[in-house]
């Protein structure tokens, strides 16, 4: 059934888009969840690093114990596959040499650009200090925007959860002792069991303004 899914257009599925909180228990096809994936790892990063763990939740019990550490919501029990998003914002501390070499090799950077990504880089992770690990989390949260928007316009749903304890889902994907790892997002994909209308928004000049936030935009 996926596959003969036509896929919606960007803007059509940033408009259509809503938080499902009740997911059919219908599987996703493997080559479905494979091209969400590469969908997902197509987002930008900082200097290209991809500072994201991206976990693929499926298992029976594994779902069991992620929806506990999510305060028991049931959409994640209830998709057949959850998208846990981490960050390491000490990435850019790590080898480079993957990461600058296939940049090269793509066309994408020169010799002399991926020379000077290799210490300006770590110079820059560095300087963040204790941003390091924010700078991270706003990577990740780039990949899940993708995650969610090529899942609209494939036939799926989704639903962004922000209501989970950072230390359980740790200890789910296997990470509770590593410092260095964030969550970012969780997010359920699936069939919508029942749809969600559009809450609205505020007006453009509540929330959006020009040069200043002082002079509210008008449109």
């Amino acid at each position: 059934m996926s596959s003969q899914v036509q896929p919606l257009d960007v803007p059509t599925a940033i408009l259509q888009r809503r938080s499902i909180k009740t997911f059919k228990t219908d599987p996703i096809s493997p080559e479905l969840l494979k091209q969400l994936v590469e969908l997902t790892i197509a987002a930008p990063s900082s200097f290209n690093l991809q500072d994201w763990r991206i976990i693929l939740i499926q298992d029976e019990a594994q779902k069991a114990a992620l929806a506990a550490a999510c305060w028991n919501q049931p959409q994640v029990v209830q998709a057949p596959v959850t998208f846990v998003f981490a960050a390491d914002g000490t990435d850019g501390l790590n080898d480079l040499t993957p990461i600058l070499k296939t940049g090269v090799e793509t066309g994408a950077w020169n010799e002399k650009t991926a020379e000077y990504f290799k210490s300006a880089v770590p110079q820059f992770t560095e300087g963040l200090a204790d941003k390091q690990r924010e700078y991270a989390v706003k990577d990740a949260m780039i990949a899940s925007t993708h995650l969610v928007l090529a899942a609209e316009s494939l036939g799926l749903s989704t639903c962004f959860m922000n209501g989970w304890m950072e230390d359980k889902v740790k200890e789910v994907i296997g990470a509770a002792d590593d410092p260095n790892l964030a969550i970012a997002v969780v997010v359920p994909v699936g069939y919508a069991a029942e749809p969600r209308l559009n809450p609205g928004r505020l007006p453009l000049g509540d929330r959006v303004f020009q040069e200043r936030v002082d002079t509210p935009y008008q449109g």
